[in-house]
């Protein structure tokens, strides 16, 4: 059609496609983007049909899953960076990645979604004369999309040619900054040193851990308990507690105005001190749900139960190693420890707290501790870190166990007893 517009108007005397015909094209031009990307049956999938209860039974494996979803609804609406998904089979990883791919194909950008695995045999297919695409040209076509989405690494047989290749795709895409996504179910720390540093950068990779997921999870170390984590949140806490005396609950309140302020920006060390039941414990669980709701990892640990997994690893029916764990704590984006000092004091025990601390008081690593007190002993080592002001806040909190219910109340006046009051509702 033309446009009816006077002479010297920009669109005088062109040709212009119709409304139906730009709809028709729009829609030609996304099945061309799909065709291209090889995503197959992954090629509908949208973030509108994503439930975003994802298919975790545990409230964990739920709060992952919503951030999840959200950080890739904003990636895929600004690819900046790297995009990373670490969880085990089931968790939805892969439907993540390829909401991502499709909504940026919605949008004009080509995209290219591949299974690590079959990337490399794809490579060593091409080196063959009468493959249909030559190897230079697949690869610079791996290395040069505008979107390029790598599921499952981790998954390829390990050898000297599959590391070299994709850490030459990885190393192209990180040093031109050139958005990709990456699903993986091995933790960053067992990959290859090299892709470590390229993965764990905070400037150029955002990482979404979602967990094991299913039944796994609730038995995982390192992982809160669902019901810890519904019934142990800053809206459940009341920072009167069973407090009487003024000092007590302004303890009270500044445990929980420091735990609050801790969550919305781990740094440093908190150390929150007292007695059985005056809110620590509840505390660091509130912590750690903020930190899973927006989608960071947090490795919480009771420290005698720590200590009785860091001992079953070295049973060889264990089907994690002794380093894994123990490296899995000390690089823990955020580490709780609760009831520290709880633990039998052996040597050995010592000896591996001590590492831990040291390890994480050395890079600042964000960490918290619930204890009992602090040992006055000025030889003790872990208590030396604990009492560093320039890395940790340390909050003694000294009101009575909120668990304990007073058996009767002077209040009647006529020998009944009478119901619970304000404070405890």
């Amino acid at each position: 059609m033309r446009s009816d517009v006077p002479v010297g108007h920009i669109d005088f005397g062109k040709a212009l496609p119709c409304q139906c015909q730009q709809q028709a094209s729009e829609e030609q031009r996304l099945e061309r983007l799909r065709r291209f990307s090889n995503m197959g049956m992954l090629a509908h999938i949208t973030f509108a049909a994503t439930d975003p209860g994802g298919r975790v039974g545990t409230a964990e494996g739920r709060a992952r899953f919503q951030a999840a979803v959200k950080a890739a609804q904003a990636y895929a609406e600004d690819p900046n960076g790297w995009f990373i998904l670490l969880g085990a089979s089931g968790t939805g990883k892969t439907h993540l990645a390829a909401t991502i791919a499709n909504r940026c194909m919605e949008h004009g950008a080509p995209a290219f979604f591949t299974l690590v695995p079959d990337l490399l045999d794809h490579l060593r297919a091409a080196y063959n004369p009468d493959h249909e695409t030559s190897y230079d040209d697949l690869f610079e076509q791996v290395k040069g999309i505008p979107l390029l989405v790598l599921d499952d690494l981790g998954a390829q047989s390990s050898t000297p040619w599959a590391e070299e290749k994709l850490f030459q795709v990885l190393n192209h895409r990180y040093v031109n900054n050139l958005p990709t996504v990456i699903t993986s179910n091995v933790p960053l720390e067992q990959m290859d040193t090299r892709l470590q540093s390229r993965l764990t950068d905070p400037k150029a990779s955002r990482v979404m851990d979602l967990g094991l997921g299913g039944r796994e999870s609730r038995a995982r170390i390192g992982a809160v308990e669902p019901q810890m984590l519904s019934q142990m949140t800053f809206e459940t806490f009341h920072p009167s507690g069973k407090a009487a005396a003024k000092g007590e609950r302004e303890t009270l309140a500044a445990a929980f105005t420091a735990a609050r302020s801790f969550a919305q920006e781990p740094q440093g060390w908190l150390v929150l001190l007292g007695d059985s039941g005056c809110g620590k414990t509840h505390l660091a669980v509130a912590v750690a749900d903020r930190q899973l709701q927006a989608g960071q990892s947090i490795f919480f640990a009771f420290v005698p139960d720590l200590l009785d997994h860091l001992r079953y690893t070295f049973n060889p029916e264990s089907r994690v190693t002794y380093d894994e764990l123990f490296e899995q704590v000390k690089q823990a984006p955020l580490l709780i420890l609760d009831d520290l000092g709880g633990q039998s004091s052996t040597a050995w025990a010592n000896e591996k707290l001590y590492q831990i601390v040291v390890h994480r008081h050395n890079a600042k690593l964000p960490t918290i501790i619930t204890s009992r007190g602090i040992s006055d002993n000025p030889k003790d080592p872990v208590a030396s870190r604990l009492n560093d002001p320039r890395l940790v806040t340390v909050v003694p909190i000294t009101a009575p166990d909120y668990r304990q219910q007073s058996r009767w109340r002077a209040t009647d006046g006529r020998g009944r007893r009478p119901g619970p009051s304000s404070r405890d509702q």
